[in-house]
């Protein structure tokens, strides 16, 4: 009981006040209870450094703590970053091997008959809203010059007709003026009549134009059909539409190198100034340029936003074409040898590329230093 009261007593008035207590003789002295004094503060002194050691390992182990984190987080962000320059550079390389590929595939897609189509870039989307807001009011559906334009082309439509509906006189024969006019009638027909014949004879070139490759018409056309010939089983009979209004027939012997759903709606470039001829009783009005190799043949791939008539030519060489080459100056056989495919697979005469201006050249799928025929 003494030592809780004594306990209690040191807790109320702390050290000093004991030490006062033993000075002024006001507790026993016994040395019994000055050791149980003296244990009990002893432990109270050693409870409070024990306790501030506890804090301060604590803070210290938190410190420590925190540099470990850091540092482990350091080295995990040093070993990432060799893995992250790896990670990188393997995308880089899947990224070209991703882009030779569609390159390949669209080369494939275009050897058989499968049109690129260009997507519209931010550019052509911007500059399509504005010439939209620029475009002149519709009415009843239609932009206002319709009416112009479709007079315009009843007046020629009708100048047309005008020229050969000359018809028959009432005994049912054709008027003299058609033969020339004998005996002196008829004479402005008669010189009409002459200088038309005197046109076909020349085969409608240009005479006087120097022999190169602006004398052909090559156009981008479309096949519209295609079958195989009735009586040759090389050829194909193609109809092909060249933005003429109406469709031209074409005989082609590619039976061996294209197959037929490869030539269905095929966009490919044709030369459109050749003159008529039969090929196996079928009237071939055209040609399909093709690039020859020693072992296949390819048809020549004008650029993917090209249109059906689009013409193809070389801006080294201008010129206006022939309405018609004449056979006996064999100007394609003059002008042949030099049209040919280059190292990177373009068309070109003389080296120089056939291009549609301002949508790019013609090019081979995959035939290069080939002739082009």
């Amino acid at each position: 009981m003494i030592a809780v009261h004594l306990n209690r007593t040191l807790q109320i008035f702390g050290r000093s006040a004991v030490e006062s207590l033993k000075t002024n003789n006001l507790l026993p002295t016994s040395s019994f209870l000055c050791s149980i004094l003296t244990n009990r503060m002893a432990s109270s002194a050693d409870l409070q450094r024990i306790k501030a050691r506890s804090e301060e390992t604590d803070r210290i182990l938190a410190e420590l703590q925190g540099q470990i984190e850091a540092v482990r987080k350091a080295a995990v962000r040093e070993a990432g970053r060799g893995e992250e320059e790896q990670l990188v550079k393997e995308n880089e390389a899947i990224r070209r091997e991703v882009l030779a590929l569609k390159k390949a595939l669209a080369l494939a897609e275009i050897g058989n008959g499968v049109r690129q189509v260009k997507m519209p870039t931010k550019g052509d989307l911007s500059s399509l809203s504005a010439s939209t807001a620029s475009a002149p009011p519709v009415v009843n559906g239609s932009s206002a010059p319709a009416p112009e334009k479709k007079q315009q082309a009843k007046s020629e439509n009708a100048g047309k007709k005008s020229k050969p509906e000359q018809k028959p006189d009432a005994g049912g024969k054709k008027a003299k003026t058609e033969k020339g006019g004998k005996g002196g009638k008829g004479g402005a027909g008669g010189e009409e009549g002459k200088a038309k014949k005197a046109g076909a004879a020349s085969g409608g070139d240009n005479a006087d134009a120097a022999v190169d490759i602006s004398r052909l018409d090559l156009r981008v056309g479309k096949i519209v059909d295609v079958e195989k010939h009735p009586d040759a089983d090389s050829l194909y009979v193609e109809q092909v539409d060249l933005g003429e209004g109406k469709t031209r027939t074409v005989v082609s012997g590619l039976v061996k190198h294209v197959p037929i759903n490869a030539m269905r709606e095929r966009i490919a470039v044709f030369m459109c100034n050749l003159k008529p001829a039969k090929m196996r009783g079928v009237l071939s009005e055209g040609m399909i340029m093709c690039a020859v190799g020693p072992e296949k043949t390819e048809i020549l791939v004008p650029p993917t936003d090209s249109v059906i008539g689009d013409r193809v030519k070389v801006l080294e060489f201008p010129g206006t074409p022939d309405g018609q080459l004449n056979p006996k100056k064999k100007i394609w056989e003059t002008l042949k040898p030099d049209v040919r495919t280059s190292a990177s697979r373009v068309a070109t005469y003389k080296g120089a590329p056939l291009i549609i201006e301002g949508k790019g050249q013609v090019v081979a799928p995959t035939l290069a230093d080939c002739q082009i025929s």
